[in-house]
């Protein structure tokens, strides 16, 4: 394929914003988006404005290249509609629209992904793992009118995400308008589409005899927290001493539970007596399993529920590298709209840091890539590339097949400079005792120049 010249020293100077323009690309193709929105769309129904126009928008806010949608909309000299339309169509946006944008985008970008992944060890062999978790969306602005005269926090809703760690991305997402809906609540979608040989991790708030007897109706194995309540399993035997991982002692037993009909389903209960609390202040906890002991060791599942941190982690990234959380909009479904297309501009990221890890070797020299710099290269360039490169030059990129690109994004990943986009962990604080002050205490100030000079604080 020849490269337009303007494309190509965009990709010798900043290779990492060319290839988030292709993986975009790959993941917000217009004919796609608009194909899942008629099949998706319910009550909602195109006139002028397309589902994938207001997408790209968003896509725009999310990657933090314009700071809100009412910007976005600015710079958009061919919007076909006004403002006040496109708000109108992102606040009446079906959840399960947006959910199949984001499983149908992570399938497209799975497909690039794999050739660059050809070699890396699964983390459990013979299964693909998944960790699910909800996440809640922060206290929106109280915009609309309804809040105006409230004082407390105005929940816009939360998501079941699930999360691939071996491919480093999310692969499904359940969003729920109903902000104070438990997370439980809204798994049944997530369980329909279970598949065999999958491995599920979860904390103890879905530790439920439904949940459990549905991941072993669809064959898949489970690690799962137990919770306090629920499901109360039965006792077979009595606990036994396995050994030690690196946070406590482990020991098991076997226990049953029932299912409404009575059947009965055997399982491992693995108990961690930890050597420091947990943040709540429990010094044990137990996981409840169904993965054969023949090849799962108590020590091993304990180890590998030790992963559900991954997810957290990746909330955190979220929230701090991509603007997923967009306070100004007060519509749950405008809100849930704004973080799916978050979770996938950060699945696109994880395909640009597995391009430049693969093109290096990174793996072998023991750098990580950190997604905060990767996004910031992508902002600092970004908008500057869009008007050097006509629109028409990216037009070659659409017919590509997933191997293709993946071999263009591995070519360009070569320029890239592995050192300016490493990550720089700091090592974890010291915990500090709090202790009392007065007011007046708190509320003094020096200056940071004289206490330098003098050595102390007076």
């Amino acid at each position: 394929m020849v490269m337009n010249a303007v494309i190509e020293r965009c990709a010798e100077q900043s290779p990492i914003t060319v290839m988030a323009r292709l993986a975009l690309q790959r993941a917000l193709e217009p004919a796609w988006i608009d194909a899942v929105f008629e099949r998706e769309c319910g009550a909602q129904y195109t006139r002028e404005l397309l589902f994938s126009t207001t997408v790209e928008l968003m896509s725009v806010v999310a990657v933090g290249i314009r700071p809100s949608l009412h910007a976005a909309a600015q710079a958009c000299p061919d919007l076909p509609v006004s403002v006040q339309a496109l708000y109108g169509k992102i606040k009446r946006t079906e959840p399960n629209l947006v959910r199949a944008l984001v499983v149908g985008s992570a399938e497209r970008l799975g497909e690039v992904l794999a050739p660059m992944s050809q070699g890396k060890a699964p983390t459990v062999r013979g299964y693909r793992l998944r960790i699910v978790d909800g996440n809640h969306l922060p206290a929106s602005e109280k915009r609309l009118k309804p809040l105006r005269g409230f004082r407390g926090a105005a929940l816009p809703g939360h998501s079941l995400v699930v999360y691939d760690p071996d491919q480093e991305m999310v692969v499904d997402l359940v969003p729920c308008e109903d902000g104070h809906a438990q997370e439980r609540s809204v798994m049944v979608p997530v369980l329909e589409r279970a598949q065999p040989g999958e491995l599920w991790i979860a904390d103890r708030n879905f530790s439920t005899r439904t949940i459990l007897w549905g991941w072993q109706r669809q064959g898949c194995g489970f690690i799962v927290r137990e919770h306090g309540r629920t499901p109360n399993p039965r006792a077979l035997d009595e606990m036994r001493y396995q050994g030690r991982i690196t946070t406590g002692a482990v020991r098991e037993q076997a226990v049953v539970i029932e299912d409404e009909a009575g059947q009965a389903l055997r399982l491992r209960r693995i108990e961690v007596q930890l050597d420091e609390p947990t943040e709540d202040g429990d010094r044990v906890i137990r996981l409840l399993t169904n993965l054969p002991k023949s090849h799962f060791t108590a020590r091993k599942v304990a180890r590998l529920y030790r992963r559900r941190w991954q997810i957290e982690a990746l909330f955190g990234r979220l929230e701090s590298v991509l603007h997923s959380e967009i306070r100004s909009l007060g519509y749950p479904r405008a809100a849930l709209l704004a973080f799916g297309v978050a979770i996938l501009a950060y699945n696109v990221l994880t395909v640009l840091q597995s391009a430049v890890g693969a093109a290096h070797d990174l793996a072998e020299g023991g750098i990580e890539l950190s997604p905060f710099y990767v996004a910031t290269e992508v902002r600092a360039h970004y908008a500057g590339m869009i008007m050097a490169v006509a629109g028409a030059a990216w037009k070659q990129y659409d017919a590509m097949s997933a191997p293709q690109l993946a071999d263009i994004l591995l070519r360009m990943a070569a320029h890239a400079k592995p050192a300016t986009l490493r990550k720089h962990p700091r090592p974890p604080k010291q915990p500090k005792k709090k202790v009392y002050v007065s007011a007046a205490v708190a509320r003094r100030h020096v200056s940071t120049a004289r206490v330098l000079k003098e050595g102390r604080v007076h």
